[in-house]
């Protein structure tokens, strides 16, 4: 059997073949090792919840007993603008309150609903004090949180026992009427708070309409002070009723009011409407949703 002879190339030769194969095994493991540890310290991308953003509000003023009176804006600048105002009548008409906030909610959601050229404000509730007579809180609340309403004038008034429908200067008088019933109009015009708090917001923003929302006489109400009824209150009373199916009255005639806000309005050349729910209870979402569009819309056209 003949003996292997291994001579110094070869051995040089396997010695360096196996260092090249060792320095690469090494390299090959450090950068695994490298990957690896590099795939540990680097931390996971987060993605951000984006929060749901409410619509900023404004405190105007505030009530005989401290509660403030927000206004939310929307389009604020535009060349028309339109005041929408819920719960004069605190918590005696709730409905036109919780109305207000889901307006205000779907304005929010439907920015596209308000028309180019026209902003618009709402006043959700302009007597917080007479709603938490009734509702026990302020601000939103949920029809459960109603207990049932008599018909009385539980939370109708302010918190001095005014009809705050009654205390502004319009052939004001301390005492008006109210279905039959004598009722406080305060010791002068706009000596309460409240009416004071729209009548400054009214001289500020120098709306081209306002629309208050009460309850429960189902119609759409013009107003008027001393010199007959605007051209414009007739015009938006007559879209707000057409839309949504409430009769048109152009004059309240039922029984005397005096003070009322849509009177002033009337007086110093704002048109102004009365929208009355047909209950106390109900929204009547579509309907006052189709009214208040209509009312926009009609100022697109109004120079």
């Amino acid at each position: 059997m003949d003996s292997l002879k291994i001579t110094k190339p070869v051995v040089f030769g396997v010695i360096g073949g196996a260092l090249i194969i060792g320095v690469a095994i090494f390299l090959v493991s450090d950068r695994e090792e490298e990957e690896e540890f590099l795939v540990d310290v680097t931390p996971p991308i987060e993605i951000p919840v984006e929060e749901p953003v409410e619509t900023a509000s404004e405190v105007i003023g505030s009530s005989v007993l401290g509660r403030e009176i927000e206004v939310y804006r929307f389009q604020p600048g535009e060349e028309k603008h339109v005041v929408f105002v819920g719960g004069i009548h605190g918590g005696y008409e709730w409905n036109t309150v919780l109305l207000a906030y889901e307006f205000i909610d779907y304005l929010d959601d439907n920015p596209d609903f308000i028309p180019e050229g026209v902003s618009v404000s709402i006043i959700p509730s302009a007597n917080p004090d007479g709603v938490e007579m009734v509702v026990g809180q302020t601000g939103r609340f949920s029809p459960v949180d109603v207990p049932p309403i008599e018909e009385t004038t539980s939370g109708r008034f302010n918190a001095n026992g005014v009809d705050l429908n009654r205390n502004f200067d319009c052939n004001w008088a301390p005492e008006s009427t109210w279905r039959g019933e004598v009722v406080s109009a305060g010791e002068e015009a706009f000596s309460e708070p409240e009416a004071r708090v729209i009548r400054d917001f009214v001289e500020n923003s120098k709306p081209d309409a306002v629309i208050f929302w009460h309850s429960a006489a189902g119609a759409v109400f013009g107003s008027e002070c001393n010199d007959g009824i605007l051209p414009n209150t007739l015009g938006i009373m007559n879209a707000y009723a057409d839309a949504s199916g409430y009769p048109a009255v152009p004059s309240f005639d039922f029984y005397e009011i005096t003070g009322d806000v849509e009177g002033w309005l009337a007086s110093i050349g704002i048109a102004s409407i009365t929208v009355e729910l047909t209950t106390h209870n109900d929204l009547e979402w579509d309907k006052n949703l189709a009214g208040a569009r209509a009312v926009l819309t009609y100022f697109v056209g109004v120079k």
